[in-house]
């Protein structure tokens, strides 16, 4: 019974893969939802008979029990729920889908619960392998719920000199997370925010979770709000993220 007792039952995420001496081991970073980030130990997962070697595949979002080890968990059984095929079978879905992986190596928390990380993340790569969604609306919806969940609320009330809170064109600081009228002088390094794209980052950052997906917007101002939410994430994060590098080389507009 105190051997059951230790086991974590849980449900979660495989976001990486690790090299490992043994060719026919596994080693993986899950994001949980009770636990959030650890990193799990498959013994044989590589092998073809093995009963959970596809639910501990990257990307695979399954049922997990994990025995607690001294800087590890074990993996004693997983079931796949969802491996989300279709992100496989598409270059860009798939670069897209391993750099949200990468933002939550870096941006969801260790031993704690990371109910809502998981579930944006879901949300995520579901509404990408879909279809459903403009690509790089999902991308700014998962770049921005996550600064949310780690504390990088922009202030988006209004002009942070004068308080205008509407103009037909704002500008806004990737630095500071502020808006600047176009009365007012707006810093160096400010974005061009036009009205429809601030609508939409209301709606992101500081709208219901649930609805968080739900919006769509012209061609252009997709386009800027998709580099507006990437550079607010990248001056707060102050990181490189190879794999958003590799995405690039996909949509250079992002540049």
């Amino acid at each position: 019974m105190a051997g059951t007792k230790q086991h974590l039952m849980t449900d979660g995420l495989i976001v990486r893969e690790y090299p490992t001496v043994a060719e026919s081991d596994r080693f993986v970073a899950i994001l949980t939802r009770d636990k959030g980030l650890v990193r799990a130990s498959a013994r044989g997962a590589r092998n073809v008979r093995s009963r959970f070697g596809a639910a501990t595949q990257l990307l695979c979002y399954s049922d997990l029990s994990l025995i607690p080890g001294r800087d590890k968990y074990i993996i004693e059984d997983a079931k796949p729920k969802e491996v989300f095929f279709s992100l496989r079978q598409d270059m860009e879905k798939l670069a897209l889908a391993q750099y949200f992986c990468e933002l939550a190596l870096h941006m969801t928390p260790t031993d704690a619960s990371a109910t809502d990380h998981l579930r944006l993340l879901l949300n995520g790569l579901h509404y990408l392998g879909e279809g459903t969604r403009d690509a790089l609306l999902v991308k700014a919806v998962v770049e921005g719920r996550l600064l949310c969940l780690e504390g990088y609320m922009p202030d988006l009330g209004g002009c942070c000199h004068c308080g205008r809170a509407e103009d037909a064109l704002m500008w806004f600081s990737c630095v500071d997370g502020t808006l600047t009228c176009s009365a007012c002088a707006p810093p160096a390094e400010g974005m061009p925010v036009t009205a429809g794209v601030l609508a939409a980052l209301r709606h992101i950052l500081q709208g219901d979770f649930a609805r968080a997906f739900a919006f769509k917007l012209p061609a252009a101002d997709t386009v800027q709000l998709a580099r507006l939410m990437e550079r607010f994430l990248l001056a707060q994060q102050q990181r490189r993220y190879n794999t958003l590098e590799f995405y690039h080389t996909m949509h250079p507009e992002l540049l």
